[in-house]
């Protein structure tokens, strides 16, 4: 590399950066400035998704195969991730394997979370044929309606614990989940798909404190812990998780026991997904791939403190993703606000559904300036007191003027191990 500037002074190092369903831009470095590229995932993802949960559950880790650990008239309930990548191929293939196993289709109901201005629902069951397609029951969480909620226990807090009521009755909860580092933020751990994700209102508002961002903080420990108290009350001892790959992408599939999926998952997300720089960079450039459902104010969020941790005080981040609608209630407070602190402050009182973006957007402010390169409208992008960077053009102007520069893709998925 010595020689190479020695005998090239002129050479310009370039790299492509890729975000959304299908952009890339090219950036070219100023004279001398070499930048690391944190390239992960790691590894190739499957050719057939479905192929490769019909392969786990064949061979669960730690638990019998489905066909004698399940009676005809069980009543199943699969409760999917917000999150999970090609979720009609999953569904399908799971539903199959317990049809296969002898299960009656009539007992199998598939619980979705609620849809969000981002994230429309697709039909998870919309590969099966009929009729078994008919005989399998759908149904969409309503966190705001008390009759679908059934009470469960008691928070330590002495806050009651409502779960969804086909979730209370069901033989067997399966929860189908994508993993995430454990710091990422609004993550509890691999029964996150079934609770909070399908209690009511107040106790998704309790789950979304600001002092959860606090990485190895005492309050995310006991939020998890309260987690999988309610898998244990549950009887949830059986999951299905995926290790991501890039954008809607899927590396691994894990069926079986939940702590030997819960163990064998993170070694799998860690060996993809780990992130380390030599330094800090004068300026961050964080990219979010996927299509719609991978561009959303969650992964925004985790996109920025990813950044944050590798960016110099005083440094820039810059996010490149496709965001796009209008503002959640939490960031509208921000764009809004005389005083960040003071937004802040009423954001972390309420904790309405995108509170913890907003705050690590604040937190990331207050350590770099931050470009946001998105379809996000200008003049909303700038009352949250970020730089719009309107093209690629731009980009790459900004990359130019930088000493340093760091290139973290798939920014929300990433493990930093901080320099």
């Amino acid at each position: 590399m010595f020689y190479w500037i020695a005998l090239f002074p002129q050479f310009h190092s370039m790299a492509i950066l890729r975000y959304g369903a299908d952009r890339s831009v090219q950036l070219e470095f100023a004279e001398g400035v070499f930048p690391v590229e944190c390239h992960a995932p790691r590894g190739e993802p499957v050719a057939d998704v479905a192929a490769a949960v019909t392969e786990a559950l064949a061979a669960p880790l730690g638990y019998p195969p489905l066909a004698r650990s399940t009676t005809p008239g069980d009543r199943i309930v699969l409760a999917l991730d917000r999150d999970i990548a090609q979720v009609a191929q999953i569904t399908a293939s799971v539903i199959g394997a317990f049809v296969k196993a002898g299960v009656d289709p009539d007992g199998i109901s598939v619980l979705r979370p609620p849809a969000n201005s981002q994230t429309p629902l697709d039909d998870p069951c919309r590969l099966l044929e009929e009729p078994l397609r008919e005989r399998i029951g759908v149904y969409t969480h309503e966190p705001d309606n008390r009759d679908v909620l059934a009470y469960l226990t008691a928070a330590d807090s002495g806050e009651p614990i409502l779960v969804h009521r086909a979730i209370h009755d069901a033989d067997l909860v399966l929860p189908i989940g994508c993993l995430h580092d454990d710091a990422a933020a609004g993550y509890y751990g691999i029964h996150t798909p079934v609770f909070p994700a399908f209690s009511d209102q107040k106790t998704q508002r309790r789950f979304r404190p600001l002092g959860s961002l606090d990485v190895g903080g005492d309050t995310k420990a006991r939020l998890t812990a309260e987690v999988d108290q309610v898998a244990w009350l549950l009887g949830i001892n059986f999951t299905i998780q995926l290790v991501p790959a890039a954008g809607d992408g899927v590396l691994h599939v894990l069926a079986g026991e939940s702590e030997a999926v819960r163990r064998r998952g993170r070694q799998l997300y860690g060996e993809a997904w780990s992130c380390q720089a030599p330094q800090q960079a004068s300026l961050v450039v964080a990219a979010i791939e996927g299509d719609a459902s991978q561009q959303t104010w969650e992964n925004f969020g985790r996109a920025l403190q990813s950044a944050a941790a590798l960016v110099e005080d005083g440094g820039s981040i810059a996010v490149c993703c496709r965001l796009t609608g209008e503002l959640g209630p939490a960031m509208q407070q921000m764009a809004g606000a005389r005083s960040r602190d003071a937004a802040l402050h009423r954001i972390g009182k309420e904790r309405p559904l995108d509170a913890l973006p907003a705050a690590q957007l604040a937190r990331a402010l207050d350590r770099a300036k931050v470009y946001l390169l998105s379809g996000l409208d200008p003049s909303l992008v700038e009352e949250m007191d970020m730089i719009h960077v309107a093209a690629d053009e731009e980009l790459i102007r900004l990359v130019r003027h930088h000493p340093s520069c760091i290139l973290l893709s798939n920014a929300a998925r990433a493990m930093i191990v901080p320099p």
